[in-house]
């Protein structure tokens, strides 16, 4: 039954977030139509001959569908260019195009805005900013790259695909676009079936599963 079940790997930053990841865990695992790999629950896929980075980005390649949190902590590993593991993993799961669903803390989405008023709009903007020390509102203007990167604002507005992101203020927001995206399972079957052609492997695995619980 665990090799027939659709993979999801929820990305996020865990400081300040425990108690959502905790719930979205619970939630997508009682129904047991998925398997959950999440660093935080110690659920990811984890090789010793790998370092952090590399097991994270070997589960985004290899899961079906992706969850990710954009939330006002940045988060740790950073590499010499600065990005953080979960900036890796949006950016593989964009690359692969894998199925995904992203979700946005309202901070970041202010934030955004309020710069781009006061003229200091996109990455190249923002270089010149530096945040205070204790800021209260982000901790990193990097994650106002990530939002662009998960908007596809570098893609011109009628070509943009796969750039839905919600925009999530409480823990509950978030939750219920989380249940509401997958507890509907066999309308997410239909979307891959329909629309990804490239992951032969995941489709054999929902033909496999059929409907069998």
């Amino acid at each position: 039954m665990t090799g027939k079940r659709l993979i999801i790997m929820v990305s996020s930053t865990v400081y300040g977030n425990e108690e959502l990841l905790d719930r979205v865990y619970t939630i997508l695992t009682s129904t047991q139509q998925y398997e959950v790999w999440m660093s935080h629950k110690g659920t990811m896929p984890v090789f010793s001959s790998r370092s952090n980075v590399e097991n994270c980005i070997a589960a985004t390649e290899k899961c079906d569908l992706f969850l990710g949190f954009i939330t006002p902590y940045y988060g740790s590993g950073k590499d010499r260019n600065g990005l953080s593991i979960t900036h890796k993993e949006l950016r593989k799961a964009i690359a692969l195009d894998k199925p995904r669903w992203l979700l946005v803390h309202d901070h970041v989405v202010f934030a955004r805005s309020l710069l781009i008023d006061l003229g200091y709009k996109g990455k190249e903007g923002r270089e010149k900013l530096t945040l205070q020390k204790e800021c209260k509102v982000l901790d990193n203007l990097r994650v106002i790259d990530m939002y662009e990167d998960a908007i596809r604002e570098k893609i011109i507005y009628k070509d943009r695909k796969g750039n839905w992101v919600q925009k999530y203020q409480s823990d509950d927001d978030a939750l219920l676009f989380a249940v509401s995206q997958f507890s509907r399972y066999h309308e997410v079957e239909e979307f891959i079936l329909n629309n990804i052609t490239d992951v032969s492997a995941v489709r054999k695995k929902i033909q496999l599963r059929g409907d069998n619980p």
